[in-house]
């Protein structure tokens, strides 16, 4: 990724994973609920939503009227238009949210019943499991199969995760001397923003609001102005599962406006961001500017994936591949440094070239059966993966397959492998695309130095069959995921976060409990007389 200036003026959430998204004029010609009916082979039946923004509780009107256009990625054709906030609308958001706090949630409600809000919500979400995936599909072109099978699957089992959790929110007791009872309380922040990308909109969002409404925080959601579907449906549940009103306000909008607002917010304590890391260095610095936010970062990866002599080849192939091609390579963990080992690289460009193909043999409607391949999120996401191509050619890079725009309807692009060095630009800088970089190595020192070179250090991974070597190589890799013989098999229990300018802070697991909570240490005397 380039570095940019920080000016907040100029903060697009997606800055360096564009969009193509237009406001509009006013909101109030415009019709407040979406609804399409779909006859697929994968789903059948009707998705709906309101398309204000969701504020206190119910779905309202932006302060200034404004909308944004949603686009399909699959056909390029606009599928709705939904409310576009101002910082007015997160000043109203903030405002429901502290009062939600200071009544109705926080240290006001017990945390079994945060426990049971959010599993009613779970339970919902699974109520609707067709709708949200039909939704998601629509939003991103991401295979049916996939949104469904994979996205709001893994929303629910998050959601679950943390609804167990509500109730086991814990200090300790600290031993001192018989005069004194210390022990600690981890206690919410107050309200919190939140602002989620547009790759994977509603798992994302249940990264974000597990763990923050289970330690009894409240929250201003900002989600991507690109894929905010999933996030509209979501609003409907949170009414219908019985949360009081202000606990979870949603704020669609651009990075200029809404963001910005969540981020320089002088009530807002603590702001989770995913996305890029010239978007992340901006909300560290509004934190500094404004009320020294506590902020949390998953940002950029450029992850490298270790293949030695001894691995299993046909098993290396098979995680390589489900590392860098699903979504469209538009995934921050993506493996898209692969280096192998000269001893097997001619037999792994052969069989890795098979499987890119394959994906590419399977590109198409999201909601056909047999789709794999889906498209770019926009047309400038799939502008940039076309000019990271093009600069890497002129670079001196070898194009072993694909390099091209796939169709000219949507936003597709053919699954791309590239053997090139280190140096080059589109071996370092994140393209976010269907991009997989081969790199040929010697030895494991070399490996592990070609690797650890980069600005970034969100995923790893190393596949061989000497366990010795995998856990040494595992340990040398400056990446906060590593991966032995498998990649991006992640688990709701185990943390996720990066190393270096991938991010500070941890999503997923206990530790993501952490992110929402003071310490607080509480001193009594039981006795000692001055």
């Amino acid at each position: 990724m380039n570095h940019f200036s920080p000016s907040l003026t100029q903060w697009n959430q997606s800055e360096e994973r564009p969009i193509a998204c237009v406001v509009q004029p006013s909101l109030l010609d415009m019709p407040r609920t979406y609804t399409q009916t779909l006859d697929t082979p994968a789903y059948k039946g009707t998705v709906s939503i309101d398309t204000g923004l969701f504020i206190n509780g119910q779905f309202v009107d932006a302060v200034k009227g404004d909308s944004v256009d949603v686009y399909n990625p699959a056909t390029g054709k606009i599928i709705t238009s939904v409310a576009a906030g101002s910082k007015e609308d997160v000043d109203i958001a903030v405002a429901a949210a502290e009062k939600a706090y200071k009544t109705s949630w926080g240290l006001k409600v017990p945390g079994a019943q945060r426990g049971r809000l959010l599993s009613k919500l779970a339970d919902l979400i699974e109520r609707d499991i067709d709708e949200f995936a039909a939704l998601e599909s629509l939003n991103t072109g991401r295979p049916f199969t996939a949104s469904k099978a994979v996205d709001v699957t893994s929303t629910i089992a998050t959601i679950r995760y943390y609804a167990g959790f509500a109730d086991k929110i814990q200090g300790r007791t600290i031993e001192t001397s018989e005069h004194k009872l210390a022990y600690t309380r981890h206690e919410p922040y107050g309200v919190v923003g939140q602002i989620v990308p547009w790759n994977f909109p509603l798992s994302m969002i249940s990264w974000k609001i597990g763990p923050a409404l289970a330690t009894g925080n409240t929250i201003v959601l900002k989600p991507s102005e690109v894929t905010p579907l999933t996030a509209q449906k979501l609003a409907t549940i949170v009414i219908e599962a019985g949360f009081p009103p202000g606990v979870l306000n949603i704020v669609n909008g651009y990075g200029p406006t809404v963001g910005q607002a969540i981020a320089e917010h002088p009530l807002i304590e603590k702001v989770a961001f995913t996305g890029s890391t010239a978007t992340g260095r901006r909300i560290q610095e509004a934190s500094a500017k404004s009320n020294l936010k506590a902020i949390s970062l998953e940002l950029g990866g450029k992850s490298p994936n270790i293949i030695f002599e001894d691995a299993d080849l046909e098993q290396a192939v098979k995680w390589a591949a489900r590392g860098i091609f699903p979504n469209a390579g538009q995934m921050c963990s993506a493996s898209s440094r692969i280096l192998v080992q000269e001893g097997i690289y001619d037999a792994f460009v052969e069989h890795f070239i098979a499987a890119a193909k394959s994906f590419e043999g399977a590109v198409g409607d999201p909601f056909e059966l047999e789709t794999q391949h889906g498209p770019q999120g926009s047309q400038t996401q799939l502008d940039r993966v076309l000019g990271y191509l093009d600069v890497a050619k002129k670079e001196g890079g070898s194009i072993l397959t694909g390099g091209e725009r796939l169709g000219d309807k949507g936003y597709f692009v053919q699954p791309t492998i590239i053997a090139g060095t280190n140096d080059m630009k589109a071996v370092r800088e994140e393209i976010f695309g269907p991009v997989a970089s081969l790199i040929k190595f010697k030895t494991e020192e070399e490996a592990i130095e070609i690797a650890n070179d980069s600005v970034y250090g969100l995923a790893a991974a190393v596949f061989t069959e000497n366990n010795a070597r995998a856990i040494r190589v595992a340990h040398a890799l400056e990446a906060g995921s590593l991966f032995v013989n498998n990649y991006n098999w992640l688990d709701t229990g185990m943390p996720f976060g990066g190393y270096k300018q991938s991010g500070i802070g941890r999503d997923l697991g206990e530790y993501a409990l952490d992110m929402y909570t003071h310490v607080k240490a509480v001193h009594v005397n039981l006795g000692l007389r001055l």
